[in-house]
């Protein structure tokens, strides 16, 4: 540690002694200070939520909640849902460059390739309650995969993670569609290779043998936005759950399992369901003033869903792009008379020109818009979740690789601050008060 120059280390003192610690620079954000040698000088770090520890290195995500920024691999999000579709930005996740006209097609084939579940996945739907959870079949298809792709297991291999990673990205939507033709008792639909990666999406979950169904252009570019907006967001709950139960080298479709588990919390991928719950709560747009004074009454439980973000200090980056994205459906679907939507746009209108929402910066955020456009695009809000795992699917898996293929992986192993009983001695039970 003596030889860590000084512009470069950080200095604790505990007691009577001096721990000198060196300090790492990213490509962009604050420097952080390396605490890995405390344990040999018989301390750890306390930090509960890991709210200010890096558990990783990585070059996929960059945010700035304070300037509202949010970058894959150095491309702000607003330029890539505006120019590229999703198959694009899965590939720049993955390789770190956007891809050229033929990688792009040869990309766009593999996985159109993979899109078919193995007929024998057919059955397991039959296993559940028709009125099961979309996530709860989800999370059960798509760790039951690593049983009908035995070799994925081998994680070490690279031609073994690829095909998984490919895997992956093209049934996880075949899986999510299903879920919801089985829940709603209508035959599945096979997936159209012919067609886009949102379209095919769409096509599954609308169509059914007796009608076809061809949505919009405009209806695919939204939601086509919304995978591209929700494909990765650094180090949160589930991509952290990814990378914990992929540091073990766990087949890599249990470790999207774990990643959808751990999204299903409401605290986590529930909030545009949280959204829809409370515009359908207000009900009448006459009741909105009374709304607002609830949300401003600190005294009050009441919170507005969709406001505000614990990343973004300032506005969403994310949402900007959504807000253009639901006026375009909603005048595609005519649909600005639509109660509920009449809600949601006066909510919106109030907490843009609204100095209590100004002052503290709660502006609508991605989950707000994105709620109101799956809702228009005939996505029941059972879905939305379901969505939200699909489109996080892509990073998921870029995240897995980074780790896994790492020259000197560790597996995960976070310490405690032990509170319960010292050692005690065994008491029979006979005497036992």
């Amino acid at each position: 540690m003596n030889n860590i120059p000084p512009q470069n280390r950080a200095l604790l003192r505990i007691g009577d002694q001096n721990i000198e610690l060196p300090t790492m620079s990213g490509t962009l954000g604050p420097d952080v200070i390396d605490t890995r040698a405390l344990g040999n000088h018989g301390h750890f770090t306390y930090d509960p939520g890991f709210l200010s520890t890096a558990s990783c290195t990585s070059s996929i995500t960059y945010i700035d909640g304070d300037q509202g920024l949010l970058y894959y691999r150095g491309y702000p999000i607003e330029q890539l849902a505006e120019h590229a579709d999703f198959l694009e930005v899965a590939y720049l996740l993955w390789h770190g460059e956007l891809p050229n006209a033929d990688q792009k097609r040869e990309f766009d084939g593999l996985v159109s390739h993979h899109t078919m579940l193995h007929d024998q996945m057919n059955h397991l739907f039959c296993g559940f309650r028709r009125d099961a959870h979309p996530m709860a079949v989800m999370v059960a298809m798509i760790g039951a995969m690593a049983a009908f792709y035995p070799e994925s297991g081998d994680v070490g291999d690279p031609h073994q993670r690829e095909i998984s990673m490919f895997r992956l990205l093209a049934k996880v939507p075949t899986a999510a569609a299903w879920s919801y033709k089985y829940n709603k008792g209508e035959p599945f639909m096979y997936p159209q290779n012919r067609m886009s990666y949102a379209e095919n999406f769409l096509y599954m979950l609308h169509a059914n043998p007796c009608e076809s169904y061809q949505p919009s252009p405009t209806l695919v570019r939204a939601l086509d936005r919304i995978f591209i907006l929700h494909a990765d967001h650094e180090q949160n709950a589930s991509t952290s759950t990814v990378r914990l139960a992929g540091s073990s080298y766990a087949n890599p479709f249990a470790c999207i399992a774990a990643g959808i588990a751990c999204l299903w919390g409401p605290l986590h991928g529930g909030a545009n369901e949280a959204v829809l719950r409370m515009l359908e709560e207000i009900g009448d747009v006459n009741r909105i003033g009374e709304i607002i004074q609830r949300a401003k009454d600190k005294t009050n439980p009441f919170r507005l869903m969709g406001f505000g973000h614990r990343v973004y200090k300032n506005m969403d980056p994310r949402a900007a792009i959504m807000r253009q994205t639901c006026h375009e459906v909603l005048d595609e679907l005519g649909l600005h008379d639509d109660p509920l939507f009449r809600i949601a746009l006066k909510l919106e209108q109030i907490a843009l020109e609204d100095d209590y929402f100004i002052d503290k910066k709660l502006y609508p955020n991605v989950d707000f818009y994105s709620g109101i456009v799956l809702r228009a695009l005939g996505i029941p809000t059972s879905m939305f979740t379901a969505i939200f795992a699909l489109a996080r699917t892509a990073g998921w898996i870029a995240q897995w690789s980074e780790m896994v293929s790492t020259p000197g992986h560790k597996i995960a192993r976070p310490r405690q601050l032990y509170t319960g009983p010292g050692r005690r001695d065994f008491v029979p039970i006979d005497r036992r008060g």
